[in-house]
């Protein structure tokens, strides 16, 4: 992922002092300079729709106006990204985008204006299967999500290891169930070159140990057959962001 990115514009939309006042510290040290346009008005708010790349809405306010935000921002001619910060786990009252938690301290909030820099760009990300016909599925669910994405594919391990040493990829989506070897040790691998790349392990498995496994190397589980929103659940963290669909059981 490229940092040419010049600047950050974020809308704050909370009645709560304090949490605004988070954000305008945390902006000059995030990691490129980050604009907050501070909406404690409803008009202030919906005037914000259409000017910002991305807008925490407080979880706190009411639904009411939560949809009236987030409608006006769908109707903008560019919306933003909608994060609603929160703490609570059950489905959110409007159309986000997104679920966050809301910051107490200012490296949360630093942490989530950084993290919220990669819903601006394009995303490398690389899928290795030794079926083409999964590695299309994954390519065409990507493709359906909410972030943009640059895709490539690799057919096995060895394949994926040529390609992580002569370029960079963000996050890369590995088959547990490949012929020479496993998703896991080609993950392994993959982390002594790249430990700061996002991983998915995707497999057919209801397995517990191996979901135990891929978190031990830091890496989300998908499991087979997914579609759009499941890849979304799993790529959250990656966006600081929080599951905005509920899990399948």
């Amino acid at each position: 992922m490229t940092e040419d990115l010049l600047s950050l514009r974020a809308a704050v939309i909370s009645r709560e002092a304090r949490l605004r006042d988070l954000f305008r510290k945390a902006a000059p040290l995030a990691a490129v300079p980050a604009e907050i346009v501070d909406c404690d008005d409803m008009d202030v708010a919906l005037s914000a729709a259409g000017s910002s790349d991305i807008c925490y809405l407080d979880g706190a306010l009411s639904r009411d106006k939560l949809r009236r935000v987030v409608a006006a921002m769908r109707a903008a001619a560019k919306p933003p990204f909608m994060a609603l910060l929160t703490a609570e786990t059950a489905g959110p009252p409007c159309d986000v985008d997104g679920l966050a938690d809301k910051p107490s301290r200012l490296e949360e909030a630093k942490r989530l204006l950084d993290r919220s820099l990669r819903l601006r760009l394009v995303s490398r990300v690389l899928v290795v299967d030794d079926s083409a016909t999964i590695r299309s599925i994954v390519r065409k669910a990507l493709s359906a999500t909410r972030f943009a994405f640059e895709v490539g594919e690799a057919v096995d391990g060895a394949d994926a290891l040529r390609l992580i040493r002569e370029d960079h990829y963000d996050v890369i989506f590995v088959d547990q169930n490949m012929p020479d070897t496993s998703g896991l040790e080609c993950l392994a691998r993959i982390k002594q070159l790249r430990p700061d790349i996002a991983a998915i392990v995707m497999t057919s498995m209801q397995n517990a140990a191996l979901a135990d496994e891929a978190r031990t190397l830091g890496a989300a589980f998908l499991r087979k057959p997914f579609f759009p929103p499941d890849i979304e659940n799993a790529l959250c963290g990656f966006y600081g962001l929080r599951a905005l669909y509920s899990k399948r059981s």
